[in-house]
């Protein structure tokens, strides 16, 4: 196959290219997110230890919360995963069906769709997960969201 053959096949591949560098980032950030959750569970699971019974109550809620918080941003890992997986084997398929010369029209967009479904379902996770940290956030600040408007300040 000459080379000029393989100069559209590039061109269409470069949108998967983008993809996969957009969702890797993506996963960065998913990741960063689930280990801040386990290190804060962990740190809530520690202070149980000493704390008095109302301290105890609100770490359980915050513990259970975050349990919920760990298994939504790790679904969304996997699907963001599986979103890049599905992108790297739609760019392959690509290059097979040029130098092969396949007609798989419906087997690209399978994978193009399939590839965004997994994307969208990881995203709505990372929302809810997002969505679930607030109500984490209101226990810890005892029910006061005014203090979140507020702020602290300090005299000096």
């Amino acid at each position: 196959m000459p080379v000029q053959d393989l100069i559209p096949v590039l061109q269409v591949a470069i949108g998967p290219v983008i993809l996969i560098s957009g969702v890797g980032l993506l996963l960065l950030s998913m990741t960063n997110r689930f280990g801040r959750v386990i290190d804060r569970a962990r740190l809530l699971a520690r202070s149980l230890h000493d704390a008095t019974p109302e301290e105890k109550e609100r770490a359980a809620a915050q513990i259970a919360i975050l349990a919920v918080r760990g298994r939504l941003v790790r679904l969304s890992i996997t699907f963001a995963a599986v979103s890049l997986l599905l992108a790297a084997i739609l760019i392959v398929t690509l290059f097979l069906t040029a130098l092969l010369r396949w007609e798989a029209a419906r087997l690209l967009a399978g994978l193009f769709i399939a590839c965004m479904i997994a994307l969208v379902v990881a995203i709505v996770l990372f929302i809810r997960d997002i969505n679930l940290s607030l109500a984490a956030l209101k226990l810890e600040l005892g029910g006061d969201w005014g203090a979140l408007g507020r702020g602290r300040r300090t005299t000096g």
